[in-house]
Formats: structure tokens, sequence, C-alpha cells
């Protein structure tokens, strides 16, 4: 890949860390690569897709750009949720003019979300063990 037309940034969600690559597609429609593998291969579930999708729908920019992704880290959910926040900051870099619509589409904000963990005398985060009075 060559460095002059690329873009890199950084997208996360809970403990997922996704680096995106954007290129000017070289042949027809752009394509999305995901750790080396078909987008629609490594996410089988037609909702992470289409969550990854979401910054593309919004901005009408769909097929304008090669994406390479690395992404590491969570399961699937949180992986989709770290690639559309790098993909969304991308599309930010290359057109400052989309960050209006991105940012009321919540796209830019990181989900800082993340499972709480589990205390010590209790069977999870907040469940409890059962109290017995006698």
């Amino acid at each position: 890949m060559a460095a002059e037309n690329l873009i890199q940034t950084t997208g996360k969600r809970k403990t997922s860390v996704a680096r995106v690559y954007f290129r000017r597609p070289s042949s027809g429609k752009g394509k999305i690569v995901v750790n080396q593998r078909s987008f629609e291969d490594y996410f089988p579930r037609e909702t992470a897709r289409r969550l990854i999708m979401q910054p593309f729908g919004i901005t009408q920019t769909e097929g304008q750009y090669d994406i390479y992704v690395n992404v590491v880290g969570g399961g699937l959910s949180g992986q989709a949720g770290a690639v559309r926040h790098g993909i969304s900051r991308g599309l930010q870099k290359l057109e400052p003019a989309l960050r209006p619509p991105l940012k009321k589409a919540g796209c830019l904000t990181r989900d800082s979300r993340s499972v709480e963990r589990k205390k010590y005398g209790m069977r999870g985060a907040r469940a409890r063990y059962q109290f017995s009075k006698r």
C-alpha cells in the first residue's frame, strides 16, 4: 500500500481496538478487508455488518474507499463497534465537512461501556449469594 494516499485511524469499543486504513479504490467499488478476510466472512451477523456500514450510509460515501482493518480484542460485537468508530474517524479526517452528520448520529463518540468487574464475595459484579436468616 502506497503511503501517499493512505489514511490510518483507530477505533475503540469495550476491549476491542481497530486500526483502520483508508485508500482510494484501485478498481471499481471499494472493498472492506478485516484481518486479511473479507468483510462478509469475518462478520457473519447482518447486524454487525449494518453497524459497520452505517457511517457510509450517513455520508453517502459507500464504495469510495478501500478499507483495510486490523482488529483485536473482545468479541465480534465489540469489534464491529470499534471498526465503525474507526471508519467514522477516518471519514471525518478525509472530509472535515462530514463531521456534523457523523457527530449527530453518534458515530464519533467512543462507546465506553464495558463489563463491570466481579467483586469478592459475590457471584458477579452485583449479583449476591442468597441470604439465609437461619
